[in-house]
């Protein structure tokens, strides 16, 4: 199967320089987490593959803003992938054309779908998890989509969101409390059927 690559993955390693070799290096280290992302969000290969270049599309556009001393490559990343399912989210609410959504994207080869097919189907289990997320309110998902789910640290989530780490912190101790409640009643409903 082949590898989702970089365009500069063509390049030696000695012509990248600077910001472009920091750029790579980020995208190298992150790409999977993303797609990840989105993989538990859709079943369509063709739109994790989408959604994943629009997010590195918009971070190599805005790379000239990012700033380490403001919190790490991750989390800046995962500010943007979120910005990029809002978008998407936004304009399938806004019923757009699907066609005029998908014009000027590439069709997936066959082993292109096929990989992102079988991390689809990895991340399933993500996918019931987020569906049994969803009587939860937006801000306790995305802190356990972000701390649970993707990995982040709490600094880092709390930076992708947007607020202080104890107020992250306070957040996750609260949803954590309500899916242990629910779970705790699933399985007692269980064991009474």
């Amino acid at each position: 199967m082949s590898e989702i690559r970089s365009p500069a993955a063509a390049l030696p390693t000695a012509a990248l320089t600077g910001r472009t070799a920091e750029f790579e290096r980020i995208y190298r280290a992150h790409v999977a987490a993303v797609t990840s992302y989105f993989a538990r969000r859709t079943e369509d290969p063709q739109l994790t593959a989408d959604l994943t270049a629009d997010t590195f599309v918009a971070a190599i556009t805005s790379f000239g803003t990012f700033h380490p001393a403001k919190g790490s490559p991750r989390a800046w990343l995962f500010g943007i992938v979120r910005h990029v399912f809002a978008q998407h989210c936004a304009s399938v609410t806004r019923g757009r054309d699907s066609a005029a959504r998908l014009g000027g994207y590439r069709v997936l080869d066959i082993d292109e779908a096929a990989e992102l097919l079988d991390r689809i189907a990895a991340e399933r289990p993500g996918r019931v998890l987020l569906d049994g997320l969803a009587a939860l309110s937006s801000a306790h998902r995305e802190v356990v989509d972000l701390v649970d789910i993707a990995g982040l640290s709490h600094r880092d989530a709390a930076t992708a969101l947007g607020v202080s780490t104890g107020a992250l912190r306070a957040r996750l101790f609260r949803v954590r409390h309500k899916l242990r409640k629910l779970t705790d009643h699933n399985e007692t409903g269980e064991a009474n059927d």
